[in-house]
């Protein structure tokens, strides 16, 4: 599902002089995988919710194929988009398995309990972020890092056209956030993911959109939209870039920018740096 927004802008109040999104478009291909970046307070979480449709726009459309969602109900669109929180809340009394399938509600009637597809699709989505053996243990048993797949899994199995994720990796060690990603890489579905880790956002996404001050200032291959300058202009570090294993752009932080005896922001714009090729 190609996901599209046209001029996106949203603030807290309406009318406020301060708008979190500030005039955004952006056009995500079908089946893209698209990372999301800028520091805290950027509009990262406020523009995925636009997108996802939990958030009207002050001004500006967003559209699903072309189609805008403005007046939309709430169950359509949760037939098109899953998306994933920060920090999920879900009922404490709930076994994991009942969380997941938390996700297959657009799909049945509210007096029907799951049916045997949900029951297959449920089954499908825990094994996909290896949560099968954890099924049938109670939701607060978990741990941070499992509560997180679990949410994942339930987006999963809403078998949506479109899944937009707000800070996934969080909570997950190594292992599980080079799992989560290569997950996402693979699905058919049309993906939006804000990271922070630019590394993992480099490695894994075909492209970035990178936020400032609530504005989308690059868009592009991650070698394009990652640069020095940048990397001091948006996030106040001085670093180098150098390519991974892959080949992609890895970042490594000298520090940050105007601590005693650091570099200035001129200092890293001057620096030479090294491609990543």
């Amino acid at each position: 599902m190609r996901i599209t927004a046209e001029d996106v802008t949203w603030s807290v109040a309406v009318g406020s002089a301060a708008p979190v999104v500030r005039g955004v478009s952006v056009d995500i291909a079908p089946g893209e995988t698209v990372g999301l970046l800028g520091p805290n307070g950027s509009g990262k979480s406020s523009l995925l919710r636009c997108l996802a449709g939990l958030r009207m726009p002050d001004a500006g459309t967003v559209r699903y194929d072309g189609a805008s969602v403005r007046g939309w109900s709430a169950l359509r669109i949760a037939r098109h988009v899953a998306f994933v929180e920060q920090d999920p809340a879900a009922d404490s009394d709930l076994r994991v398995a009942d969380v997941v399938g938390l996700g297959r509600t657009p799909f049945r009637d509210r007096w029907r309990g799951p049916d045997a597809t949900d029951r297959a699709v449920v089954a499908a989505a825990l094994e996909r972020v290896g949560l099968t053996a954890l099924a049938g243990r109670p939701w607060r048993a978990l741990s941070g890092g499992e509560r997180q797949r679990a949410h994942i899994a339930r987006a999963l199995a809403q078998q949506p056209y479109a899944l937009l994720l707000d800070e996934p990796t969080n909570h997950l060690d190594v292992k599980h956030q080079l799992e989560l990603m290569e997950l996402l890489t693979s699905t058919a579905q049309t993906v939006l993911v804000a990271l922070h880790d630019l590394s993992l956002a480099a490695r894994h996404c075909d492209r970035l959109l990178l936020l400032h001050h609530g504005r989308l200032i690059a868009s592009g291959p991650p070698a394009a939209v990652l640069t020095t300058e940048r990397l001091a202009e948006v996030f106040g570090v001085d670093a180098e870039l150098t390519a991974d294993a892959l080949g992609r752009p890895h970042v490594a932080y000298r520090g940050p920018l105007g601590a005693p005896g650091g570099a200035t922001a001129g200092d890293a714009a001057a620096q030479a740096t090294r491609p990543a090729t």
